[in-house]
C-alpha cells in the first residue's frame, strides 16, 4: 500500500477546500442557517411539536443530511472529474498509485470535508434550537457511513460524467428532491396512508429516519432497517467501483 500516494491525494484535495473556503464550508452553513430561520419561523409557528419534539429541533437531522448528501457527492465527483477534464488523470494513471489508493485519497478527502461541514452545522443549529443527542455514538456512525457511502457515489458520478452538466444532473434532479421528500421537514406519519406507503420507496427516508432516531429516539422506520439500507447502498457503490476499476470504464478510454 502506497500510503505516501494516498496522503498526497488526500492533502491536495483538502488544501483545495481551504482555498475555496467560502464555497466549500461557509456557503452551505449559511444556506442551512437560512433553512432554520425560514422554516422555523414560517412553519414552526404553526407546527409547535412533532412527536413531542419542537419543530425547529425536529428538522435539524434532516437539514444536516441534506448538506451531507449534496456536499459528499459534489466534493467526490468534482475531485475525480476535474483531473479528467484537465487531462491530468493520465499523470495519476502513470504514477505508482493504484486506483484503489486513489479512491482512498479522493473519497477520504470528500468524506472528511462533509464530516467537518456536518459538525459545523450541528454546532450552528445549537444557536437556533436546543439540541438533544440521545445516542451520540450512533449519530457519529450514521454521519461517517453517510459521508463515506455518498462520497463513493459521487466518485462514481465523477467517473461517469463527461461534462459539467452531467456532473450536476443526478445531484440536482434526483438526490436533492429525494432528500426534500424523505422526511427532512416532516414526519411520514403526517402524510395520508397512500403517501406513507409511497414514501417508503424513497431510500433517503431511511437515512434521515435513522439519523433522527439517534437524536430523539423517534423515527418513521426501525433503526435496524435504516442501518441495513445504508450498508446495502455502501455495498452497491463498492461493487460498482470495483467493476469500474476492472473494466477501466471512462478512465482508460
Amino acid at each position: 500500500m502506497n500510503w505516501h500516494g494516498v496522503k498526497a491525494i488526500y492533502n491536495f484535495e483538502m488544501a483545495r477546500t481551504w482555498r475555496t473556503l467560502m464555497q466549500s464550508i461557509i456557503a452551505p452553513v449559511i444556506s442551512t442557517s437560512l433553512y432554520f430561520v425560514v422554516f422555523g419561523a414560517a412553519i414552526g409557528g404553526r407546527i409547535q411539536e412533532v412527536d413531542g419534539v419542537s419543530y425547529g429541533a425536529f428538522i435539524v437531522p434532516g437539514l444536516v443530511m441534506l448538506s451531507l448528501l449534496t456536499n459528499s457527492i459534489s466534493n467526490a465527483s468534482f475531485g475525480i472529474y476535474f483531473p479528467k477534464f484537465t487531462g491530468t488523470i493520465y499523470e495519476l494513471l502513470s504514477a505508482p498509485v493504484s486506483m484503489f489508493e486513489a479512491l482512498l485519497g479522493y473519497v477520504g478527502a470528500a468524506a472528511s470535508k462533509s464530516l467537518i461541514l456536518g459538525a459545523i452545522i450541528l454546532a450552528t443549529a445549537g444557536f437556533f434550537v436546543p439540541l438533544q443527542i440521545a445516542h451520540p455514538f450512533l449519530m457519529l456512525l450514521f454521519l461517517v457511513l453517510t459521508c463515506v457511502s455518498f462520497s463513493l457515489f459521487g466518485f462514481i458520478i465523477g467517473i461517469w460524467a463527461d461534462n459539467f452538466e452531467k456532473l450536476q444532473l443526478i445531484p440536482l434532479l434526483i438526490v436533492t428532491p429525494l432528500v426534500f421528500l424523505g422526511g427532512s421537514f416532516y414526519s411520514a406519519s403526517m402524510l395520508p396512508p397512500f403517501w406513507q406507503t409511497v414514501t417508503l420507496f424513497n431510500p433517503v427516508l431511511y437515512l434521515i429516519s435513522g439519523f433522527r432516531w439517534s437524536f430523539y429516539e423517534i423515527s418513521d422506520v426501525s433503526i435496524g432497517v435504516s442501518l441495513t439500507m445504508i450498508m446495502v447502498f455502501l455495498g452497491i457503490c463498492l461493487a460498482v467501483i470495483s467493476w469500474i476499476f476492472k473494466t477501466g470504464y471512462h478512465i482508460k478510454k
